[in-house]
């Protein structure tokens, strides 16, 4: 204004001044909300920020946090994606998304996402650890997939055995083992242990459509139709 004043740039200066005091004063109000643990808040307000300051990494950061506080990990790992992208080297939201899909069962894209922070820095403590895990369940995983193909449905089973050993924390894995147990013993004709570890599945997920497939197919091998 000073080089070229002129009253269009000086109404325009002026709305982009009242502007950036609003947005200064949202930022105060959604720190304030976050520290009080009211996520809610927080979020709200940082979509309003976020609307305008597009790319602004350390918020989307901060929005991750409210999601996850919040119990929405996939809004809160689309943040985070684009935090990793907006800030060179940001080992800490490739590992915060490795972890949010391991959290999720999605052990496959756990280690993708692991691998791009060990690229960045081969000596990232967290992310090697989480990697060692990763891989040492993504392989078992693989390994029993591999045996149902051969229809090696005993050693199968001992690999999902293994595998809620490997991850006794994270229930998801448990109950994936389990139906996958349960398709294991069906088709090996071991009707009782089947009918018995699919209804333990379908307790945790009555809508298991895998698991009411694999303990029908074992009702049948016992005659039981009604069921």
């Amino acid at each position: 204004l000073r080089s070229n004043p002129s009253n269009n740039e000086e109404k325009e200066a002026q709305t982009q001044l009242t502007k950036s005091d609003e947005l200064q004063r949202l930022h105060s109000q959604a720190l304030s909300a976050y520290q009080q643990e009211d996520y809610k808040a927080a979020i709200s307000l940082l979509d309003e920020i976020l609307a305008v300051c597009v790319w602004d990494a350390e918020l989307r950061e901060l929005r991750a946090e409210c999601y996850i506080k919040e119990g929405e990990p996939s809004k809160a790992i689309s943040d985070l994606k684009a935090a990793a992208k907006l800030k060179n080297d940001n080992t800490e939201a490739f590992y915060k998304i490795s972890r949010i899909y391991y959290q999720l069962g999605d052990h496959e894209l756990s280690l993708s996402e692991v691998r791009e922070c060990l690229k960045l820095d081969q000596d990232h403590k967290q992310c090697f650890s989480l990697y060692k895990q990763v891989k040492k369940l993504n392989k078992q995983i693989e390994s029993a997939e591999e045996f149902i193909r051969e229809g090696r449905y005993e050693d199968a089973i001992n690999k999902y055995d293994s595998v809620m050993k490997t991850e006794p924390d994270v229930p998801v894995y448990a109950t994936r083992a389990k139906e996958r147990i349960c398709h294991c013993l069906s088709k090996n004709q071991q009707a009782t242990e089947a009918i018995k570890v699919c209804t333990e599945v379908l307790q945790l997920e009555p809508t298991n459509v895998n698991a009411l497939k694999d303990r029908a197919e074992a009702y049948l091998l016992e005659d039981l139709y009604e069921e």
